[in-house]
């Protein structure tokens, strides 16, 4: 139990942190829509993030709407942060 709660903190830092990348190189772009080395940044981390909510998704549960799936309505089946989730 231990090891999936390690391993299911260690993704959700690394979605913050791809987060954080994405969304300030989001502020970067709004002034220098051009910078191709910013606009390379972007896609690099934009897809880092995606797989990493796609593999927390997988084995977790979808974090937002963006990565809910299926034809049920399931976030009350998995634990909340209040729970011990994490």
């Amino acid at each position: 139990m231990g090891e999936q709660r390690d391993e299911r903190k260690l993704l959700l830092q690394q979605i913050d942190q791809y987060s954080f990348a994405v969304d300030d190189v989001k502020l970067f772009l709004d002034t220098h829509p051009h910078d191709e080395e910013a606009l390379a940044y972007f896609r690099r981390y934009s897809a880092l993030r995606k797989k990493a909510l796609q593999a927390y998704t997988q084995r977790y549960g979808a974090l937002s709407m963006d990565t809910a799936k299926g034809d049920r309505w399931d976030w009350v089946d998995t634990p909340w942060p209040w729970e011990g989730a994490y």
